[in-house]
Protein backbone atom coordinates (compact mmCIF):
# COMPACT_ATOMS: atom_id res chain seq x y z
CA UNK A 1 0.00 0.00 0.00
CA UNK A 2 1.32 3.47 -0.83
CA UNK A 3 0.54 6.99 0.39
CA UNK A 4 1.94 9.88 -1.65
CA UNK A 5 2.50 11.71 1.62
CA UNK A 6 1.80 10.28 5.08
CA UNK A 7 -1.26 11.88 6.72
CA UNK A 8 0.84 12.67 9.82
CA UNK A 9 2.94 15.16 7.82
CA UNK A 10 -0.03 17.15 6.57
CA UNK A 11 -1.56 17.25 10.03
CA UNK A 12 1.52 19.08 11.32
CA UNK A 13 1.70 21.57 8.43
CA UNK A 14 -0.38 24.75 8.12
CA UNK A 15 -2.45 24.83 4.94
CA UNK A 16 -0.07 27.23 3.13
CA UNK A 17 2.96 25.06 3.94
CA UNK A 18 1.11 21.90 2.98
CA UNK A 19 0.31 23.35 -0.45
CA UNK A 20 3.91 24.41 -0.87
CA UNK A 21 5.06 20.92 0.15
CA UNK A 22 2.92 19.37 -2.59
CA UNK A 23 4.35 21.77 -5.18
CA UNK A 24 7.97 21.25 -4.17
CA UNK A 25 7.51 17.47 -4.14
CA UNK A 26 7.05 17.71 -7.90
CA UNK A 27 9.96 20.14 -8.44
CA UNK A 28 12.34 18.74 -11.09
CA UNK A 29 15.47 17.08 -9.70
CA UNK A 30 17.88 19.41 -11.51
CA UNK A 31 16.18 22.47 -9.98
CA UNK A 32 16.39 20.98 -6.50
CA UNK A 33 20.06 20.23 -7.04
CA UNK A 34 20.62 23.81 -8.18
CA UNK A 35 18.95 25.09 -5.01
CA UNK A 36 21.07 22.84 -2.81
CA UNK A 37 24.26 23.93 -4.56
CA UNK A 38 23.14 27.54 -4.29
CA UNK A 39 22.68 27.28 -0.52
CA UNK A 40 26.04 25.54 -0.08
CA UNK A 41 27.69 28.19 -2.26
CA UNK A 42 26.15 30.94 -0.11
CA UNK A 43 27.69 29.46 3.05
CA UNK A 44 31.06 29.20 1.26
CA UNK A 45 30.83 32.78 -0.02
CA UNK A 46 29.95 34.05 3.47
CA UNK A 47 33.10 32.44 4.90
CA UNK A 48 35.21 33.95 2.12
CA UNK A 49 33.75 37.46 2.47
CA UNK A 50 34.06 37.39 6.26
CA UNK A 51 37.79 36.67 6.07
CA UNK A 52 38.49 39.15 3.26
CA UNK A 53 36.38 41.96 4.76
CA UNK A 54 37.98 41.51 8.18
CA UNK A 55 41.49 41.63 6.70
CA UNK A 56 40.79 44.81 4.74
CA UNK A 57 38.91 46.41 7.63
CA UNK A 58 41.78 45.86 10.06
CA UNK A 59 44.33 47.16 7.54
CA UNK A 60 42.20 50.21 6.74
CA UNK A 61 41.78 51.05 10.44
CA UNK A 62 45.51 50.61 11.12
CA UNK A 63 46.50 52.69 8.07
CA UNK A 64 44.03 55.46 8.95
CA UNK A 65 45.31 55.60 12.55
CA UNK A 66 48.98 55.78 11.50
CA UNK A 67 48.41 58.20 8.57
CA UNK A 68 46.09 60.82 10.04
CA UNK A 69 42.83 59.34 8.85
CA UNK A 70 43.88 58.41 5.30
CA UNK A 71 42.33 55.21 3.93
CA UNK A 72 44.49 52.46 2.46
CA UNK A 73 43.74 51.47 -1.15
CA UNK A 74 42.41 47.92 -1.47
CA UNK A 75 45.29 46.93 -3.78
CA UNK A 76 47.87 47.89 -1.10
CA UNK A 77 46.24 45.97 1.75
CA UNK A 78 48.67 43.32 2.99
CA UNK A 79 45.99 41.69 5.09
CA UNK A 80 43.82 41.24 2.01
CA UNK A 81 46.66 39.24 0.48
CA UNK A 82 47.01 37.21 3.68
CA UNK A 83 43.23 36.84 3.83
CA UNK A 84 43.08 35.51 0.29
CA UNK A 85 45.63 32.84 1.19
CA UNK A 86 43.84 31.95 4.45
CA UNK A 87 40.45 31.87 2.73
CA UNK A 88 41.71 29.63 -0.06
CA UNK A 89 43.26 27.23 2.45
CA UNK A 90 40.16 27.11 4.65
CA UNK A 91 37.64 26.87 1.82
CA UNK A 92 39.49 24.05 0.06
CA UNK A 93 39.76 22.13 3.33
CA UNK A 94 36.06 22.64 4.03
CA UNK A 95 35.12 21.55 0.52
CA UNK A 96 37.12 18.35 0.87
CA UNK A 97 35.35 17.43 4.12
CA UNK A 98 31.92 18.51 2.77
CA UNK A 99 31.57 21.25 5.36
CA UNK A 100 29.22 23.34 3.23
CA UNK A 101 26.64 20.65 2.48
CA UNK A 102 23.09 21.19 3.70
CA UNK A 103 23.27 17.93 5.65
CA UNK A 104 26.30 19.20 7.58
CA UNK A 105 24.63 22.53 8.33
CA UNK A 106 21.53 20.75 9.62
CA UNK A 107 23.49 18.27 11.74
CA UNK A 108 24.69 19.02 15.23
CA UNK A 109 28.29 19.11 14.04
CA UNK A 110 30.76 21.24 16.07
CA UNK A 111 30.86 24.00 13.46
CA UNK A 112 32.41 26.67 15.69
CA UNK A 113 35.09 24.37 17.11
CA UNK A 114 36.10 23.11 13.65
CA UNK A 115 36.17 26.67 12.27
CA UNK A 116 38.38 27.84 15.13
CA UNK A 117 40.73 24.87 14.72
CA UNK A 118 41.04 25.45 10.99
CA UNK A 119 41.68 29.18 11.52
CA UNK A 120 44.58 28.40 13.87
CA UNK A 121 46.01 25.81 11.46
CA UNK A 122 45.75 28.20 8.50
CA UNK A 123 47.60 30.92 10.40
CA UNK A 124 50.28 28.46 11.47
CA UNK A 125 50.85 27.48 7.83
CA UNK A 126 50.90 31.14 6.75
CA UNK A 127 53.52 32.00 9.40
CA UNK A 128 55.60 28.99 8.43
CA UNK A 129 55.56 30.01 4.76
CA UNK A 130 56.39 33.62 5.68
CA UNK A 131 59.36 32.45 7.75
CA UNK A 132 60.60 30.05 5.05
CA UNK A 133 60.37 32.67 2.27
CA UNK A 134 61.67 35.55 4.46
CA UNK A 135 58.65 37.70 3.60
CA UNK A 136 57.23 38.13 7.10
CA UNK A 137 59.05 41.47 7.50
CA UNK A 138 56.86 42.91 4.72
CA UNK A 139 53.79 42.72 6.96
CA UNK A 140 52.88 44.92 9.92
CA UNK A 141 53.00 42.85 13.10
CA UNK A 142 50.31 44.99 14.74
CA UNK A 143 47.94 44.72 11.75
CA UNK A 144 48.60 41.00 11.39
CA UNK A 145 47.99 40.34 15.10
CA UNK A 146 44.79 42.40 14.95
CA UNK A 147 43.64 40.44 11.89
CA UNK A 148 44.27 37.16 13.71
CA UNK A 149 42.38 38.29 16.84
CA UNK A 150 39.44 39.95 15.05
CA UNK A 151 39.18 37.46 12.21
CA UNK A 152 38.43 34.48 14.42
CA UNK A 153 35.28 35.87 16.09
CA UNK A 154 34.17 37.30 12.73
CA UNK A 155 34.48 33.87 11.08
CA UNK A 156 32.68 32.22 14.00
CA UNK A 157 29.83 34.75 13.97
CA UNK A 158 29.33 34.46 10.21
CA UNK A 159 29.35 30.66 10.33
CA UNK A 160 26.89 30.59 13.24
CA UNK A 161 24.62 33.00 11.39
CA UNK A 162 24.68 31.03 8.14
CA UNK A 163 24.03 27.72 9.91
CA UNK A 164 21.09 29.33 11.73
CA UNK A 165 19.70 30.65 8.43
CA UNK A 166 19.99 27.26 6.76
CA UNK A 167 18.29 25.53 9.67
CA UNK A 168 15.53 28.11 9.65
CA UNK A 169 14.78 27.99 5.93
CA UNK A 170 15.51 24.36 5.06
CA UNK A 171 12.24 22.86 6.30
CA UNK A 172 10.19 19.91 5.05
CA UNK A 173 8.36 22.39 2.83
CA UNK A 174 11.46 23.90 1.23
CA UNK A 175 12.56 22.78 -2.21
CA UNK A 176 16.16 22.23 -1.08
CA UNK A 177 15.34 19.80 1.75
CA UNK A 178 16.24 16.15 1.32
CA UNK A 179 13.27 14.22 -0.08
CA UNK A 180 12.99 10.80 1.52
CA UNK A 181 10.81 7.76 0.93
CA UNK A 182 9.97 5.36 3.75
CA UNK A 183 9.54 1.61 3.29
CA UNK A 184 8.43 -0.81 5.98
CA UNK A 185 5.63 -2.63 7.72
CA UNK A 186 2.85 -0.50 9.16
CA UNK A 187 4.02 -0.81 12.76
CA UNK A 188 7.60 0.11 11.80
CA UNK A 189 6.52 3.27 9.99
CA UNK A 190 4.19 4.20 12.85
CA UNK A 191 7.12 3.75 15.23
CA UNK A 192 9.27 6.00 13.06
CA UNK A 193 6.76 8.86 13.29
CA UNK A 194 6.26 8.26 17.01
CA UNK A 195 9.98 8.61 17.73
CA UNK A 196 10.91 11.31 15.19
CA UNK A 197 9.69 14.84 14.59
CA UNK A 198 9.84 15.05 10.79
CA UNK A 199 9.84 18.86 10.82
CA UNK A 200 12.79 18.97 13.20
CA UNK A 201 14.76 16.54 11.03
CA UNK A 202 14.85 19.04 8.16
CA UNK A 203 13.51 16.42 5.73
CA UNK A 204 10.50 16.08 3.45
CA UNK A 205 8.81 12.69 3.34
CA UNK A 206 7.48 12.47 -0.21
CA UNK A 207 6.22 8.90 -0.07
CA UNK A 208 5.62 5.88 2.10
CA UNK A 209 5.40 2.30 0.89
CA UNK A 210 3.74 -0.09 3.33
CA UNK A 211 4.68 -3.77 3.19
CA UNK A 212 1.92 -6.27 3.97
CA UNK A 213 2.18 -9.14 6.40
CA UNK A 214 1.45 -12.55 4.91
CA UNK A 215 -2.02 -13.89 5.58
CA UNK A 216 -2.76 -17.47 4.47
CA UNK A 217 -6.28 -16.36 3.58
CA UNK A 218 -5.10 -13.47 1.38
CA UNK A 219 -4.71 -15.59 -1.74
CA UNK A 220 -0.99 -14.88 -2.06
CA UNK A 221 1.14 -17.88 -3.01
CA UNK A 222 3.68 -17.26 -0.23
CA UNK A 223 5.10 -14.59 2.04
CA UNK A 224 8.01 -14.15 -0.38
CA UNK A 225 5.67 -13.65 -3.34
CA UNK A 226 3.63 -11.06 -1.40
CA UNK A 227 6.77 -9.16 -0.40
CA UNK A 228 8.11 -9.21 -3.97
CA UNK A 229 4.79 -7.81 -5.21
CA UNK A 230 4.90 -4.98 -2.65
CA UNK A 231 8.53 -4.19 -3.45
CA UNK A 232 7.87 -4.08 -7.21
CA UNK A 233 5.16 -1.49 -6.55
CA UNK A 234 7.42 0.43 -4.16
CA UNK A 235 10.26 0.55 -6.73
CA UNK A 236 7.84 1.90 -9.36
CA UNK A 237 6.68 4.59 -6.93
CA UNK A 238 10.27 5.55 -6.06
CA UNK A 239 11.14 5.82 -9.76
CA UNK A 240 8.16 8.17 -10.21
CA UNK A 241 8.73 10.35 -7.12
CA UNK A 242 12.56 10.42 -7.44
CA UNK A 243 13.43 10.88 -3.76
CA UNK A 244 16.99 11.64 -2.72
CA UNK A 245 17.04 8.86 -0.11
CA UNK A 246 15.15 5.65 0.62
CA UNK A 247 14.94 4.49 4.25
CA UNK A 248 14.11 0.83 4.88
CA UNK A 249 12.49 0.59 8.33
CA UNK A 250 12.21 -3.21 8.44
CA UNK A 251 13.59 -4.61 11.75
CA UNK A 252 17.10 -6.01 11.49
CA UNK A 253 15.93 -9.34 12.90
CA UNK A 254 14.00 -9.96 9.66
CA UNK A 255 17.13 -10.60 7.64
CA UNK A 256 15.47 -12.20 4.62
CA UNK A 257 13.06 -9.28 4.20
CA UNK A 258 15.91 -6.75 4.43
CA UNK A 259 17.87 -8.72 1.83
CA UNK A 260 14.92 -8.46 -0.57
CA UNK A 261 14.51 -4.74 0.13
CA UNK A 262 18.19 -4.09 -0.57
CA UNK A 263 18.11 -6.04 -3.83
CA UNK A 264 15.00 -4.11 -4.91
CA UNK A 265 16.12 -0.58 -4.09
CA UNK A 266 19.70 -0.84 -5.32
CA UNK A 267 18.05 -0.63 -8.75
CA UNK A 268 16.86 2.97 -8.28
CA UNK A 269 18.91 6.20 -8.42
CA UNK A 270 18.57 7.10 -4.74
CA UNK A 271 20.75 6.66 -1.67
CA UNK A 272 19.65 3.61 0.31
CA UNK A 273 19.71 3.45 4.11
CA UNK A 274 18.79 0.96 6.80
CA UNK A 275 17.12 2.62 9.75
CA UNK A 276 17.17 1.06 12.94
CA UNK A 277 23.83 -8.89 12.58
CA UNK A 278 23.78 -10.50 9.73
CA UNK A 279 23.75 -7.50 7.35
CA UNK A 280 27.27 -6.62 8.49
CA UNK A 281 28.59 -9.81 6.90
CA UNK A 282 27.18 -8.90 3.50
CA UNK A 283 28.33 -5.26 3.61
CA UNK A 284 31.67 -5.06 5.46
CA UNK A 285 32.13 -1.38 4.55
CA UNK A 286 28.90 -0.13 6.12
CA UNK A 287 29.01 3.48 7.22
CA UNK A 288 26.66 5.62 9.26
CA UNK A 289 25.29 8.38 7.06
CA UNK A 290 23.42 11.47 8.17
CA UNK A 291 20.55 12.81 6.06
CA UNK A 292 19.57 16.14 7.54
CA UNK A 293 19.47 15.19 11.23
CA UNK A 294 18.39 11.60 10.61
CA UNK A 295 21.10 8.93 10.93
CA UNK A 296 21.04 5.56 9.20
CA UNK A 297 23.28 2.78 7.90
CA UNK A 298 24.26 3.69 4.35
CA UNK A 299 23.94 0.73 1.95
CA UNK A 300 24.18 2.55 -1.38
CA UNK A 301 24.92 6.18 -2.19
CA UNK A 302 23.35 8.21 -4.94
CA UNK A 303 25.25 7.48 -8.16
CA UNK A 304 26.44 11.07 -8.44
CA UNK A 305 26.20 13.97 -6.02
CA UNK A 306 24.59 17.26 -7.04
CA UNK A 307 27.98 18.81 -7.79
CA UNK A 308 29.11 15.79 -9.80
CA UNK A 309 25.91 15.84 -11.85
CA UNK A 310 26.41 19.51 -12.71
CA UNK A 311 30.11 19.00 -13.53
CA UNK A 312 29.29 16.06 -15.80
CA UNK A 313 26.46 17.97 -17.48
CA UNK A 314 28.65 21.03 -18.07
CA UNK A 315 31.32 18.79 -19.62
CA UNK A 316 28.69 17.13 -21.82
CA UNK A 317 27.30 20.46 -23.04
CA UNK A 318 30.69 21.96 -23.88
CA UNK A 319 32.05 18.89 -25.68
CA UNK A 320 28.84 17.91 -27.51
CA UNK A 321 28.09 21.48 -28.61
CA UNK A 322 31.64 21.98 -29.89
CA UNK A 323 31.67 18.58 -31.61
CA UNK A 324 28.37 19.21 -33.40
CA UNK A 325 29.68 22.48 -34.82
CA UNK A 326 32.99 20.95 -35.95
CA UNK A 327 31.40 17.79 -37.36
CA UNK A 328 28.58 19.53 -39.24
CA UNK A 329 30.36 19.19 -42.65
CA UNK A 330 30.99 15.47 -41.99
CA UNK A 331 27.33 14.97 -41.06
CA UNK A 332 26.28 16.57 -44.35
CA UNK A 333 28.57 14.32 -46.40
CA UNK A 334 27.41 11.18 -44.59
CA UNK A 335 23.76 12.16 -45.05
CA UNK A 336 24.24 12.46 -48.82
CA UNK A 337 26.11 9.12 -48.99
CA UNK A 338 23.34 7.35 -47.05
CA UNK A 339 20.75 8.69 -49.49
CA UNK A 340 22.82 7.52 -52.45
CA UNK A 341 23.55 4.11 -50.92
CA UNK A 342 19.99 2.93 -50.20
CA UNK A 343 16.44 4.31 -50.02
CA UNK A 344 15.19 5.49 -46.65
CA UNK A 345 15.77 8.21 -44.06
CA UNK A 346 19.20 9.49 -43.06
CA UNK A 347 18.64 8.97 -39.34
CA UNK A 348 17.39 5.90 -37.53
CA UNK A 349 15.56 6.58 -34.28
CA UNK A 350 14.70 3.90 -31.76
CA UNK A 351 13.14 4.04 -28.29
CA UNK A 352 15.58 3.21 -25.52
CA UNK A 353 15.51 3.39 -21.73
CA UNK A 354 17.47 6.26 -20.19
CA UNK A 355 17.98 7.60 -16.68
CA UNK A 356 15.51 6.12 -14.18
CA UNK A 357 14.15 3.87 -16.97
CA UNK A 358 12.54 6.80 -18.79
CA UNK A 359 12.16 6.08 -22.51
CA UNK A 360 13.59 8.43 -25.15
CA UNK A 361 14.40 8.29 -28.85
CA UNK A 362 18.08 7.66 -29.63
CA UNK A 363 19.53 9.05 -32.89
CA UNK A 364 21.85 7.07 -35.16
CA UNK A 365 22.88 7.26 -38.79
CA UNK A 366 20.84 4.62 -40.61
CA UNK A 367 23.10 1.66 -41.36
CA UNK A 368 20.48 -0.94 -42.34
CA UNK A 369 17.91 -1.38 -45.07
CA UNK A 370 14.42 -0.16 -44.25
CA UNK A 371 12.10 -3.06 -43.39
CA UNK A 372 8.60 -1.94 -42.49
CA UNK A 373 6.89 -3.72 -39.57
CA UNK A 374 9.85 -6.11 -39.12
CA UNK A 375 10.23 -7.50 -35.56
CA UNK A 376 13.22 -6.31 -33.53
CA UNK A 377 16.37 -8.39 -34.02
CA UNK A 378 19.83 -7.52 -32.73
CA UNK A 379 22.46 -6.94 -35.40
CA UNK A 380 24.81 -9.88 -35.91
CA UNK A 381 27.96 -10.58 -37.90
CA UNK A 382 27.32 -10.76 -41.67
CA UNK A 383 23.78 -9.45 -41.12
CA UNK A 384 22.16 -9.09 -44.56
CA UNK A 385 20.21 -6.02 -43.42
CA UNK A 386 23.37 -3.91 -43.10
CA UNK A 387 24.10 -1.72 -46.12
CA UNK A 388 27.55 -1.32 -47.71
CA UNK A 389 27.99 2.15 -46.25
CA UNK A 390 26.38 1.02 -43.00
CA UNK A 391 29.07 -1.63 -42.49
CA UNK A 392 31.74 1.07 -42.66
CA UNK A 393 29.83 3.40 -40.35
CA UNK A 394 29.34 0.67 -37.76
CA UNK A 395 32.98 -0.54 -37.84
CA UNK A 396 34.23 3.01 -37.24
CA UNK A 397 31.49 3.92 -34.69
CA UNK A 398 30.54 6.90 -36.88
CA UNK A 399 26.91 5.74 -36.89
CA UNK A 400 26.75 6.74 -33.18
CA UNK A 401 27.76 10.38 -33.72
CA UNK A 402 24.18 11.76 -34.06
CA UNK A 403 23.72 10.83 -30.40
CA UNK A 404 25.57 14.08 -29.69
CA UNK A 405 22.09 15.57 -30.24
CA UNK A 406 20.75 13.35 -27.45
CA UNK A 407 23.57 14.58 -25.21
CA UNK A 408 22.76 18.19 -26.01
CA UNK A 409 19.06 17.55 -25.28
CA UNK A 410 19.92 15.97 -21.92
CA UNK A 411 18.70 12.44 -22.67
CA UNK A 412 22.22 11.00 -22.75
CA UNK A 413 25.75 11.70 -21.59
CA UNK A 414 28.97 11.42 -23.54
CA UNK A 415 30.03 8.53 -21.32
CA UNK A 416 27.82 6.02 -19.54
CA UNK A 417 26.20 2.61 -19.93
CA UNK A 418 25.06 2.07 -23.51
CA UNK A 419 21.26 2.19 -23.88
CA UNK A 420 19.71 -1.06 -25.09
CA UNK A 421 16.49 -1.65 -26.97
CA UNK A 422 13.40 -1.79 -24.76
CA UNK A 423 12.86 -5.47 -25.52
CA UNK A 424 16.42 -6.27 -24.39
CA UNK A 425 16.02 -4.26 -21.20
CA UNK A 426 12.86 -6.08 -20.18
CA UNK A 427 14.37 -9.46 -21.00
CA UNK A 428 17.73 -9.04 -19.27
CA UNK A 429 16.32 -7.24 -16.21
CA UNK A 430 14.44 -10.41 -15.29
CA UNK A 431 17.49 -12.64 -15.69
CA UNK A 432 20.52 -10.61 -14.55
CA UNK A 433 20.89 -9.29 -11.00
CA UNK A 434 21.24 -5.50 -10.65
CA UNK A 435 20.83 -5.03 -14.42
CA UNK A 436 18.45 -2.13 -13.70
CA UNK A 437 21.21 -0.26 -11.82
CA UNK A 438 22.53 0.70 -15.25
CA UNK A 439 19.65 3.18 -15.39
CA UNK A 440 20.80 5.02 -12.26
CA UNK A 441 22.89 7.31 -14.48
CA UNK A 442 22.30 8.68 -17.95
CA UNK A 443 23.25 6.33 -20.80
CA UNK A 444 26.28 7.25 -22.86
CA UNK A 445 27.52 7.29 -26.44
CA UNK A 446 30.44 5.22 -25.18
CA UNK A 447 31.28 3.60 -21.88
CA UNK A 448 33.65 1.50 -19.80
CA UNK A 449 32.12 -1.68 -21.20
CA UNK A 450 32.66 -0.58 -24.80
CA UNK A 451 36.34 0.35 -24.40
CA UNK A 452 36.91 -3.04 -22.76
CA UNK A 453 35.52 -4.92 -25.73
CA UNK A 454 32.03 -5.68 -24.33
CA UNK A 455 29.95 -4.59 -27.28
CA UNK A 456 28.12 -6.06 -30.25
CA UNK A 457 25.76 -9.02 -30.14
CA UNK A 458 25.03 -10.62 -26.75
CA UNK A 459 24.16 -14.24 -27.45
CA UNK A 460 24.31 -15.43 -23.83
CA UNK A 461 23.42 -14.15 -20.37
CA UNK A 462 27.11 -14.48 -19.41
CA UNK A 463 28.09 -12.01 -22.16
CA UNK A 464 25.51 -9.50 -20.99
CA UNK A 465 26.46 -10.02 -17.34
CA UNK A 466 30.10 -9.15 -18.15
CA UNK A 467 28.89 -5.96 -19.82
CA UNK A 468 26.66 -5.11 -16.85
CA UNK A 469 29.56 -5.60 -14.41
CA UNK A 470 31.65 -3.17 -16.44
CA UNK A 471 28.80 -0.63 -16.40
CA UNK A 472 28.38 -0.97 -12.62
CA UNK A 473 32.15 -0.52 -12.18
CA UNK A 474 31.84 2.78 -14.07
CA UNK A 475 28.89 3.94 -11.94
CA UNK A 476 30.65 3.11 -8.66
CA UNK A 477 33.98 4.70 -9.67
CA UNK A 478 32.91 7.74 -11.70
CA UNK A 479 35.15 10.76 -12.03
CA UNK A 480 35.51 13.39 -14.73
CA UNK A 481 38.99 11.98 -15.45
CA UNK A 482 37.49 8.55 -16.01
CA UNK A 483 35.11 10.08 -18.57
CA UNK A 484 38.01 11.75 -20.38
CA UNK A 485 40.02 8.51 -20.32
CA UNK A 486 37.12 6.52 -21.78
CA UNK A 487 36.58 9.08 -24.55
CA UNK A 488 40.25 8.92 -25.52
CA UNK A 489 40.24 5.12 -25.46
CA UNK A 490 37.10 5.08 -27.60
CA UNK A 491 39.10 6.71 -30.38
CA UNK A 492 42.52 5.07 -30.05
CA UNK A 493 42.03 1.71 -28.31
CA UNK A 494 41.65 -1.38 -30.56
CA UNK A 495 39.36 -2.97 -27.96
CA UNK A 496 36.79 -0.22 -28.56
CA UNK A 497 36.35 -1.50 -32.14
CA UNK A 498 36.14 -5.18 -31.18
CA UNK A 499 32.87 -6.87 -32.21
CA UNK A 500 31.85 -3.80 -34.22
CA UNK A 501 29.59 -4.99 -37.02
Amino acid sequence: MFHERPPQVYQRLPLSRARRAVWTALLPRRERMALRIGISSAVLAADFLAIMATGFGVDAAYYAYSNDGALIPLALSRNVQTGAFLALLMLLTNLVRDEYSIENCLSRAPHLRRTATLWLMAWAIALLIGFATKTSNDFSRVASAAFFLVGLPAALLVRAGMVALVRRHVTPASASANRIHLVGYEEDIAGFYASNDVDALGLRVVGTSYLRRFDPNSGAASAEALLDEDLDLAVSVVRFLRPDDVFVLVPWSQTADIERCIDAFLRVPAALHLRPSVMMDRFPDLQVARVGRLAGINIGRRPLSAGEVMLKRAFDLVVSGTALVLLAPLFLVIAMLIKLDSPGPVFFRQRRHGFNQEAFGVFKFRSMKVQADAPFRQASRDDDRITRLGALLRRTNIDELPQLLNVLLGDMSLVGPRPHALAHDRSFERRIALYARRHNVKPGITGWAQVNGFRGETRTDAAMEARVQADLHYIDNWSIWLDITIMIQTVISPRAYRNAF
